[in-house]
């Protein structure tokens, strides 16, 4: 959000060492850079408006919305310059909206600002920095325009590029007559729980038909009586633009929060929205939609960000890759260049890129067409049974009237604008990264030939004049800039009129004199520049040298020669300010000139006893400047002050501020002055070796050996030998070595000079998780080791270059400390490494399998490719592996685990008398807690038998898999009846969860996924559940005891209506009771709570102040197939409380929990407490919701 404000700016300093202390002149304010090789602008973030920019992407490139804006003039919207006229009645949102269309299609640069739009909304920056709901926005967004253009010709812009109905529509069987009831909208809200695409979930919403049948009939007013009929729900008027949103967002009642549903959700290229519509005559391609841009959203229920892919539909912009090498590396093989169809395919795709203006690639690269010119060629008929998703037929002929032949796909994340392949969109089928909202429009929307690459179409005259003097403006700007930023000056300084003295080089005469300022252009060359200053110095003879110097405080050094007048300034790293040494290269006034930045002169202050004959001032402490080359020895001062032998101390301070004197060992005295870390101004103490050597010190001055605080690493004992340390602290720097660390830190611990040769370093986290060793060849830079952590010295050798060091474990469930390290080639295979982890982890048979671990650290996708090698599936070190019991199966085929569900004490079910009563093994069975001395049966209790695994086809029906089931060796002892006295059901947290009904559906429709359950469920009889049924179980409470009875199936249909008064009127048929003298409740198993239904519970809204019936299904109660219902006879029972003494345990335990977690969390937080502080990131919590609101004035 910040851009580049805290980060340095190094581009005005020289790459030499001498470039320090220059004083640079200050950067003029740039204007915005140009747009990037795409041609396209992306929008400015302003700190939380990626929602924001995402929608406004899509609507620019929706042609016929931003052209249908253009069309509004200033005599129906007004002027923006008379916004502030007392009575004036401009429409700013549409003004602006048009600008900023303007800005994205004309002017030069990378990125638009919203800031005017914003505020024509009447936001602050408070509302700006708050992210919210993009489909939220999309309907704000469009109710603020159609007030805004009320009164003028663009009033229907929104309903007539955007509005569609739906008829929800009952036919009586008996008379035919149809009731039906119309509703409008302006985008598609559909379901993604437990729906595997988009074409799936219309099918529910408009194929699917509820009859009334049975018990169930419908009362038709134009029959007089109850008869059959059918319920269904059309769409009647398509829009020309369809937006889908897709209802990503759901709310946890158990848990009570908020998630993100991530599964897969597929949705098309191209959908037939025929089969969802009402018969009529129109023309099949009329209900042919294409997808043209996909709003995403990646992160979690409570933030993330957005951005959008893009289809670019009148291609303004430039979709080709910039890859113009790739197609050339297969000429680097011999065997490629053998074959002539691979050689001329290579440079005939690189000529088309490199003419991309002229000819037009198809997105993989089958196809190519003019830009300008294109034969027309008929449609093909789209077959609606053949479609594939993000599949589009590639042997058809590029067409000017088929858009979708070559498709322009952008990724729009902001500023930043990016191709990407149409491919690329299966990417956001599902993840913490997925599509959130759809938009399609009509196949037979045509754009006119004059649009193709034309960003001018259609844009008012004004707009085009002020975009171009915008555009003249910027251009300046830049020249200026240009200028600024490239033009820098020089300080030339002549040899002629220096001289070496003391250690440095010196004016001869004045500064003016031997000093020239030159302004020079940095993409000019050095031999541009020697060529520049021959003409200035016309009195040069001989060679000229120009050498990089620098002004020290001994006088002027000169560092290293200038060579290779090919090169630029800036690629010198010549910088603004840089001193420039004019001379022969060889010598100055006769004396040869030592050069470079190891001979670099220091003005050293050196503090020294008087000798001499004065006796007042013999033995006096006195200091002298004197100038040493940088790389000469600390001795050289003895000999220098003609001192035979004697002590040399280095001054430093301590971190309390106490001035104190460091002793240079004799061992030490042949280093240099650099290799001690002494520079300009640092102060020597020389002290002859006979004399006192506290007479050199003043009052109050210690004489202690310090050294200055240096970086340092923590090394932890880790090798389980016995040495007197634990742990040491050595020193380092970044361009330390890890090797030398490592034997530093064995000499320190002590330890046995064997570990040389069999350690190594890891680093540890802050849980204390020892990582991946360290290479002893890294530097602690290359390594990533921050200074001041810590590593544990463990035995074994660090992996090579060629080895990955890996973790694994056994099950999804990992707990802290539980996974094991392996070594393994990164060339051994999936299998070989899969043998190998289960040797380590004493494990037998091959009926297992390798998953690696995300970023979530759950369980990913399985290593299917079992020959492929770990380099190959790009697993490198650090990555943690799950062994996962199960063998996968062959392409096509599911293992599905097969559980034996028979709820307890439910009557209206199968028994079995010879079913064995002993416990199953551990393991195979999942089973609720049960209480003990309960009077009466408690809520259907949860118990499932695991039967086994089988391998079944995909293709198969669930009548097959249930005839497999039976076939299992357990499935015999329990005597399991046939198929169509068999309820299936998905295992969803161990427990039943959605109830598979047709049966003669393949498993792949039924959505069941790799590692899905089933639980199967015995019936007394065959059942034929309507797709609206729901299944419940029902148990009448027992008067006068916190106890219920058995449990009994009931089938609701909800055709009749899915509210709390139509469930009580069948419940109370079922049990043959008054309605009036009944009450019931959903049981919620996990929170061991009630939630009594009752038919006055009703909503009114603020606005319209109706009143509404709830609907059970949805919130709070989510009613659902196996939710158990809890029955009051109010003639015999008059007790309001629905709860059980299992209830009361259950909850105390639940309560136990909670408050166990809040503990372990406050330790946690104890523990860590110095570690946030240390890192200075405070946990905040998190702020209310806003609502979104768009401020617009009246214009009725």
């Amino acid at each position: 959000m910040f851009g580049d404000l805290f980060e340095e700016d190094y581009s005005s300093v020289s790459n030499n060492q001498n470039g320090k202390g220059k004083k640079l002149k200050p950067k003029p304010l740039e204007p915005p850079a140009p747009r990037e090789f795409t041609n396209l602008s992306g929008i400015i973030n302003q700190g939380g408006t990626c929602y924001l920019n995402s929608l406004l992407q899509t609507l620019h490139f929706t042609p016929e919305f931003r052209e249908a804006l253009f069309s509004l003039g200033p005599e129906e919207l007004g002027s923006l310059e008379d916004k502030d006229e007392p009575g004036a009645k401009v429409r700013i949102i549409p003004l602006q909206l048009q600008r900023l269309f303007a800005q994205l299609l004309l002017l030069d640069q990378g990125a638009a600002s919203t800031a005017d739009l914003t505020d024509s909304f009447g936001w602050t920056s408070n509302e700006e920095m708050r992210q919210h709901d993009v489909q939220e926005l999309n309907r704000i967004l469009f109710s603020a325009l159609e007030t805004s253009l009320f009164g003028t010709s663009g009033h229907d812009l929104i309903n007539r590029l955007y509005h569609g109905t739906v008829v929800n529509q009952i036919v009586c069987k008996e008379c035919k007559n149809i009731s039906e009831k119309q509703e409008d909208f302006l985008d598609l809200t559909v379901a993604v729980k437990n729906v595997s695409g988009l074409e799936d979930a219309l099918w529910n919403m408009y194929v699917e038909e509820e009859v009334f049948d049975g018990d169930n009939l419908y009362h038709c007013g134009t029959c007089d009586q109850l008869v059959k009929a059918t319920k269904s729900a059309k769409l009647r008027k398509l829009p020309p633009f369809l937006t889908v949103s897709l209802l990503r967002f759901n709310f946890d009642f158990v848990k009570c929060e908020r998630y993100k549903e991530t599964s897969c959700y597929t949705f098309p290229l191209r959908i037939n929205l025929k089969p969802f519509c009402e018969q009529s005559k129109l023309n099949d391609l009329d209900y042919i939609y294409d997808l043209f841009s996909v709003i995403i959203h990646k992160g979690g229920c409570y933030g993330g960000h957005y951005h959008v892919y893009i289809k670019d539909v009148d291609h303004l912009g430039n979709w080709q890759f910039q890859e113009p090498d790739n197609n050339l590396k297969a000429l680097q093989n011999e065997e490629d260049i053998d074959d002539p169809l691979t050689v001329l395919k290579a440079v005939l795709l690189q000529f088309l890129q490199v003419h991309s203006q002229t000819f037009l690639l198809s997105s993989d690269e089958s196809t190519v067409s003019l830009q300008k010119k294109f034969s027309p060629q008929n449609k093909s008929d789209f077959q609606s049974n053949g479609q594939q998703i993000l599949q589009m037929p590639a042997s058809n002929p590029p067409t000017s009237d088929d858009n979708t032949t070559c498709p322009h796909w952008f990724d729009i994340n902001d500023s930043r604008v990016q191709p990407i392949k149409e491919k690329d969109i299966e990417q956001q089928f599902q993840g913490k990264e997925s599509a959130y909202m759809l938009f399609y429009r009509k196949s037979q929307l045509q754009r006119p030939r004059e649009a193709r690459a034309n960003p001018k179409y259609r844009v008012p005259c004004h707009l085009l004049k002020e975009m171009d003097a915008a555009n003249m403006e910027l251009q300046k700007k830049r020249t200026e800039c240009d200028f600024a930023n490239n033009n820098i000056e020089l300080h030339l300084h002549l040899g002629p009129h220096y001289h070496f003295f003391n250690g440095a080089l010196h004016p001869v005469s004045c500064q003016t004199e031997s000093m020239w300022d030159l302004t020079f252009d940095k993409r000019k060359t050095l031999g541009d520049l020697q060529q520049s200053i021959f003409q200035l110095l016309e009195f040069w003879e001989g060679d000229m040298v120009l050498s990089v110097a620098k002004r020290v405080p001994a006088g002027l050094h000169v560092y290293q020669a200038l060579d290779g007048n090919e090169l630029t300034l800036c690629e010198a790293g010549i910088a603004d300010g840089e001193d420039i040494f004019v001379w022969n290269g060889v010598e100055v006034g006769g004396v040869q000139i030592p050069t470079g930045a190891d001979c670099e002169p220091l003005l050293l202050h050196i503090l020294h006893l008087e000798a001499g004959g004065d006796s007042r001032r013999c033995g006096q402490l006195v200091e002298s400047p004197h100038v040493f080359p940088a790389n000469a020895e600390v001795g050289t001062v003895l000999t220098v002050l003609a001192i035979p032998e004697g002590v040399i101390l280095t001054h430093s301070a301590t971190s309390a501020g106490e001035e104190s004197w460091t002793p240079v060992p004799k061992e030490n005295m042949q280093r240099t002055f650099r290799e001690h870390g002494l520079g300009d101004g640092s102060s020597v103490l020389v002290q002859d070796s006979y004399s006192d050597a506290n007479s050199l010190l003043s009052r109050g001055e210690k004489w202690i050996t310090v050294r200055n605080e240096i970086d340092w690493l923590e090394i932890k004992n880790l090798c389980r030998l016995e040495s007197e340390e634990k742990q040491v602290r050595i020193p380092a720097a970044v361009n330390t070595v890890v090797f030398d660390i490592r034997i530093k830190a064995i000499e320190e611990l002590k330890l046995m000079k064997e570990l040389v040769e069999n350690s190594c370093l890891r680093p540890i986290d802050r849980n204390g998780k020892l990582l991946c060793p360290v290479p002893d060849n890294f530097t602690l830079k290359e390594a990533e080791v921050k200074l001041g952590s810590s590593l544990g010295l463990c035995v074994g050798k660090a992996p090579t270059a060629a080895q990955l060091f890996l973790f694994f474990a056994l099950g999804s469930d990992i707990q802290p400390g539980t996974e094991m390290e392996v070594i393994v080639e990164e060339t051994l295979s999936v299998r070989d490494c899969l043998k190998i982890m289960l040797e380590k982890s004493g494990l037998l048979g091959d009926a297992w399998h390798l998953r690696k671990m995300d970023w979530c650290y759950e369980a990913g996708e399985p290593l299917c490719e079992e020959d492929a090698t770990l380099k190959e599936l790009m697993i490198c070190s650090g990555d943690t592996l799950l062994l996962i019991e199960g063998k996968l199966p062959p392409p096509g085929f599911l293992k599905v685990p097969i559980w034996w569900h028979q709820p307890q004490g439910l009557l209206g079910h199968w028994e079995n008398e010879d079913q064995p009563h002993g416990s199953p093994a551990e393991g195979d069975s999942w089973r609720a807690a049960s209480t003990q001395g309960v009077p009466g049966h408690e809520p259907a209790e949860v118990s499932l038998l695991y039967l086994g695994d089988i391998d079944i086809s995909e293709d198969a029906t669930l009548v097959d898999l249930k005839s497999q089931a039976r076939a299992l060796p357990p499935a015999s002892e329990l005597a399991v009846p046939g198929p169509a006295l068999l309820r299936a059901w998905t295992v969803e947290d161990k427990r039943p969860g959605r109830l598979l009904r047709a049966e003669r559906w393949q498993l792949k429709e039924h959505k069941l996924g790799q590692r899905a359950g089933i639980c199967l469920e015995p019936l007394q009889r065959e059942e034929h559940l309507g797709p609206q049924d729901v299944l419940l179980r029902t148990q009448m409470r027992i008067p006068g005891q916190r106890a219920y009875g058995p449990a009994v199936d009931l089938v609701w249909d909800t055709t009749r209506g899915s509210t709390a008064g139509a469930l009580r009127q069948r419940v109370a048929e079922s049990y043959a009771l008054p309605v009036e003298k009944i009450e019931i409740a959903k049981y919620f198993p996990e929170k061991f709570e009630w939630l009594p239904i009752s038919s006055w519970n009703q909503q009114i809204t603020k606005k319209k102040k109706k009143k509404r019936q709830d609907n059970l299904q949805g919130a709070p109660y989510y009613l659902k197939d196996g939710d158990t219902i809890g029955i009051k006879n109010l003639l015999a029972d008059e007790d309001e409380d629905f709860s059980t003494i299992r209830d009361d345990i259950g909850k105390e335990k639940l309560k136990q929990l909670a408050l166990g977690k809040r503990h372990s969390r406050k330790a946690l937080g104890a523990q860590n407490s110095d570690i946030f502080s240390s890192a200075g990131t405070p946990t905040q919590p998190r702020g209310p919701e806003a609502s979104l609101s768009i401020h617009v004035g009246s214009f009725r």
